[in-house]
């Protein structure tokens, strides 16, 4: 299991419920694709956090590196339903910050491999 992690501020504007609503949709719809296992949306908490934290939190769950490629390819269809799901999404974001995870130790011991 690979976790791509999304750290989201919105715009001003933006409201948090169609954001939630808005990522729903695109994660449904990339789950349903098969490119996605799933996803969880969480929101700070009394403002308990750090300056550098921002207000969501957004974990997208994939099987492996390959099913993460997968999703980027659907991201680059030419295609009007991905386009209008993802910018519902993209549209309200003011800042994000993103990092790809995975369990450790893991099974496959990445540190030490090097393919050169």
């Amino acid at each position: 299991m690979n976790l791509y992690h999304c750290s989201i501020d919105l715009h001003n504007e933006a409201k948090a419920l169609a954001f939630a609503g808005a990522v729903d949709q695109w994660m449904a719809y990339l789950k349903e694709r098969g490119v996605v296992q799933g996803h969880r949306l969480l929101r700070r908490k009394l403002n308990l956090a750090s300056d550098n934290c921002r207000d969501f939190l957004l974990e997208i769950e994939f099987d492996n590196l390959s099913q993460l490629d997968d999703a980027f390819r659907v991201l680059g269809e030419s295609n009007e339903e991905v386009d209008r799901l993802y910018r519902n999404v993209n549209d309200l974001i003011a800042h994000a910050e993103f990092g790809l995870f995975r369990p450790f130790p893991d099974p496959e011991r990445a540190e030490r491999m090097a393919l050169i």
